[in-house]
C-alpha cells in the first residue's frame, strides 16, 4: 500500500488551497455566519478527550445554537443518553469543533474553539421549552469560522427526497440492541415503545 507520510507529499498530491479557500477563514463570526448559525437546526460536536474522540449529533429549533457576539457561541444540552461523552471531554480537553447544516442547502459552516459547561440559572433558564430545562449550556469561545462549500452535499444528494432511504429497509434500534446483548436488551418491545417514551424525554 502506497502511503502519504509527510506534509511535503500531501502538498504534492493535492495541490495548495486558493485565494478564496484562505480568505473565507476568520477568528469570529460575521454578520454572513451568524446567519448560517441562526437558521441551522442541525450540528455536530466534535470534542477530544483521554479516551479518544466524540462525535456527537446536536438539534433543535433553528437558533438553537445563540450567537452572543462574535467570539462566542452558547447552546443548550438537553436529555439524552447520559453517557456524557462529549461533556467529559469537554472537562479536560476544552478544545472543540463544531459542523453546521442547514436542511436544502448545500454550503456547511466549520467552527472551532474552546468550550466549557455551565449551570448558570438564569441561562438555562432562557433556553427552557415550556417548564423542561437543559441539564447544563455549553459555551464557546470562537477561534476559527469557515464554511465549507456544497461539494459533499452535491455528491451525496443529501436532501433530494428522491434519495431518502426507508427506515423499514434497515436495523431497528431494537434490532441493534438486541443483537448486541443477545436478546437481554432492546427488541420489537423497544421499539414499540420508543414513540412514547421520546415524546415524554425529547427536551
Amino acid at each position: 500500500m502506497s502511503i502519504i507520510s509527510t506534509i511535503e507529499e500531501l502538498e504534492e498530491l493535492y495541490g495548495k488551497p486558493g485565494e478564496g479557500e484562505l480568505i473565507k477563514e476568520v477568528g469570529h463570526i460575521t454578520e454572513h455566519y451568524r446567519k448560517l448559525i441562526e437558521v441551522s437546526p442541525f450540528m455536530i460536536l466534535a470534542t477530544s478527550g483521554p479516551e479518544g474522540l466524540d462525535c456527537s449529533p446536536r438539534g433543535d429549533e433553528p437558533g438553537f445554537v445563540r450567537v452572543v457576539d462574535d467570539q462566542t457561541l452558547i447552546f443548550p444540552d438537553r436529555r439524552g443518553n447520559k453517557r456524557k461523552d462529549s461533556l467529559k471531554n469537554i472537562i479536560r480537553d476544552n478544545r472543540v469543533a463544531v459542523l453546521f447544516l442547514i436542511p436544502g442547502v448545500g454550503v456547511t459552516l466549520r467552527v472551532i474553539g474552546k468550550a466549557h459547561i455551565s449551570i448558570d440559572s438564569e441561562l438555562l433558564q432562557s433556553f427552557a421549552v415550556g417548564d423542561k430545562l437543559p441539564r447544563s449550556a455549553i459555551v464557546i469561545r470562537v477561534e476559527s469560522v469557515y464554511f465549507q462549500c456544497a461539494r459533499a452535499i452535491v455528491r451525496s444528494n443529501l436532501w433530494d427526497p428522491k434519495r431518502h432511504i426507508s427506515a423499514q429497509s434497515l436495523p431497528s434500534a431494537g434490532e441493534i440492541l438486541a443483537a448486541l446483548s443477545n436478546n437481554k436488551y432492546g427488541g420489537e418491545r423497544y421499539d414499540l415503545e420508543w414513540p412514547e417514551r421520546a415524546s415524554k424525554t425529547l427536551w
